[in-house]
C-alpha cells in the first residue's frame, strides 16, 4: 500500500509537468496563428521583394528577356558613368536637408500655437490638418497654378505690394524651395502628432520652471523640448524618408511647369527645369519603367535602402545615447 502511494507521489509531478507543457505549445500555436497572416503578409510584400530586388541588382534585366547576372556592374555604373545620378542625388539630399528641418519646424510652430489657442481649436485643427488630405498630384498642379509667374496669385499679390515674386517652379533655383512649401503646407499629419504630444507635457514642470524664473524661451527649450523629443525624433526621421523617396510632387510639377499635359508618357520634361526636380526616385523610376534597364534600377533601389536605414539607425542612435547622458546626468 505504501509502495502504491509512493508512485503516485513520484507520477503526479510528472504528470503536471506533462500539462504545463502542453498549454506552453497550445498557447505558442495560438499565438502563431494570431500573428501568422501579418507575418505573411511581411514576407510576400517586404520580405521576397527585398530579395528579389537585391538579385536583380546584380543583373541586367529588362523585364521581357532573362536575367544575365553581370555582379557589380550596375553599382561601378551607378558611381562612375552616370552623370544624372549625380545630379539626383544632390536635389534629393538638397530635400532631405531643408525639407526635413522645413517641415518638422513649420508643424511644431503650428502646433504649439494651436495648443494655447483659448477658442475655436478644433476649426483651427481641423482647417491646418485638412491639407494633408489632399492627392499629392491634385495639390502639385494647384501650386503649380499658384505659383504661376504670369498669372498665378501669390505673385499678383506681391506685385500689388511691390516684390517681384519670381518664376517658382519655372527656376531651377526656386523649384525645390517651392516644393519646400508645398510640403510645409501639408504637413498636417505630422501637425497632429506633435501637438497630441504637446498637450501631453505635464503642466506642473511647466509651473516649476517658471516658479525658477525661467522666461517662454528656456521653459520652451528645457521643458518642452525634452518632453517630447522621441516625437520630434519620429517627425525627423518620418521626414527624412519621405525626401529620401520624393517621387509625385517632383514628377508632376517638373511636367506640369514646363507644359506637359501627359506627365506619365513624356520623359522630356522630368525633372524640369533643368533637371532641378529630378530626384533620386524620380531617376530610378525613368530607368526602371521607361528604359526598361530594370536591374540597374534595382541597383538604386537597394542603395536607396541602405541610406534610408542608415540614416534611421544613426538618428535612433543618437536619441538613445542623448537620453542615456541626461539620465546619468
Amino acid at each position: 500500500m505504501t509502495s502504491t502511494l509512493d508512485s503516485r507521489a513520484v507520477a503526479s509531478p510528472s504528470a503536471s509537468t506533462r500539462t504545463r507543457k502542453g498549454n506552453a505549445a497550445r498557447r505558442r500555436r495560438t499565438v502563431f496563428y494570431f500573428i501568422a497572416p501579418a507575418m505573411l503578409g511581411f514576407l510576400i510584400f517586404f520580405g521576397y521583394p527585398l530579395i528579389a530586388t537585391l538579385y536583380y541588382s546584380f543583373t541586367r534585366y529588362d523585364l521581357i528577356n532573362a536575367p544575365e547576372f553581370v555582379g557589380f556592374d550596375n553599382y561601378i555604373r551607378m558611381f562612375t558613368s552616370e552623370p544624372l545620378v549625380g545630379t539626383a542625388a544632390y536635389n534629393t539630399l538638397w530635400l532631405v536637408i531643408v525639407l526635413t528641418f522645413c517641415r518638422v519646424v513649420f508643424a511644431l510652430g503650428t502646433a504649439s500655437i494651436i495648443s494655447r489657442l483659448k477658442s475655436g481649436v478644433g476649426l483651427v485643427r481641423t482647417l491646418c490638418y485638412l491639407p494633408s488630405l489632399a492627392p499629392p498630384a491634385a495639390a502639385t498642379l494647384a501650386f503649380v497654378f499658384l505659383f504661376n509667374p504670369e498669372y498665378g496669385p501669390v505673385n499678383a499679390f506681391l506685385g500689388a505690394v511691390g516684390i517681384d515674386g519670381g518664376l517658382w517652379f519655372n527656376d531651377p533655383a526656386m523649384s525645390k524651395p517651392a516644393l519646400t512649401l508645398l510640403v510645409m503646407w501639408g504637413s498636417g499629419e505630422l501637425m497632429i502628432i506633435i501637438l497630441a504630444a504637446l498637450l501631453d507635457v505635464p503642466q506642473e514642470q511647466y509651473e516649476a520652471a517658471e516658479l525658477d524664473g525661467a522666461g517662454p524661451v528656456r521653459r520652451f527649450w528645457h521643458v518642452t523640448i525634452p518632453s517630447i523629443s522621441p516625437v520630434l525624433l519620429f517627425g525627423v526621421v518620418n521626414s527624412m524618408i519621405f525626401a529620401l523617396q520624393f517621387f509625385t510632387q517632383a514628377i508632376v510639377a517638373g511636367s506640369a511647369a514646363a507644359g506637359a499635359a501627359d506627365v506619365a508618357g513624356n520623359t522630356r520634361f522630368i525633372g524640369a527645369p533643368q533637371n532641378s526636380t529630378l530626384t533620386y526616385p524620380v531617376w530610378l523610376y525613368v530607368q526602371g519603367f521607361r528604359y526598361f534597364n530594370m536591374g540597374y534600377a534595382a541597383a538604386m533601389a537597394v542603395l536607396l535602402f541602405i541610406v534610408s536605414a542608415g540614416f534611421t539607425w544613426i538618428l535612433v542612435r543618437q536619441l538613445r545615447k542623448s537620453q542615456h547622458q541626461e539620465e546619468g546626468g
